[in-house]
């Protein structure tokens, strides 16, 4: 079974940065895309940012421009460089593997909190 650890949330005010890693029990190398989620109180959970196996991103429009989805094939591991943080980014970050056949995979998540 695929586990991915989630790590890196925490508090910050508006306009700061936050690194989120998630890291995988195999090669990153298996899945056909990772990605990374987040669900707000009230909210549904949402696709943040994803790249694929080949290497190529794509990013919610509300995401564009402040985060960057990277991998470090050699650590197994996804990241999600967030900057320029505003109060609605606060949410649940979940890290997100989709390997075929056996399909999605999820984190437990890691917590993102902006505000004042």
């Amino acid at each position: 079974q695929v586990r991915l650890v989630e790590s890196g949330g925490g508090s910050v005010q508006p306009g700061g940065s936050l690194r989120l890693s998630c890291e995988t029990s195999g090669s990153i190398s298996t899945f056909v895309a990772m990605a990374w989620y987040r669900q707000a109180p009230g909210k549904q959970r949402e696709l943040v940012a994803s790249i694929t196996s080949s290497g190529n991103t794509n990013y919610a429009v509300s995401a564009k421009g402040r985060f960057t989805i990277s991998r470090d094939n050699a650590k197994n591991t996804v990241y999600l460089q967030m900057n320029s943080l505003k109060p609605e980014d606060t949410a649940v970050y979940f890290c997100n593997a989709i390997s075929f056949p056996a399909g999605a995979f999820w984190g437990q998540g890691t917590q993102v909190t902006v505000s004042e």
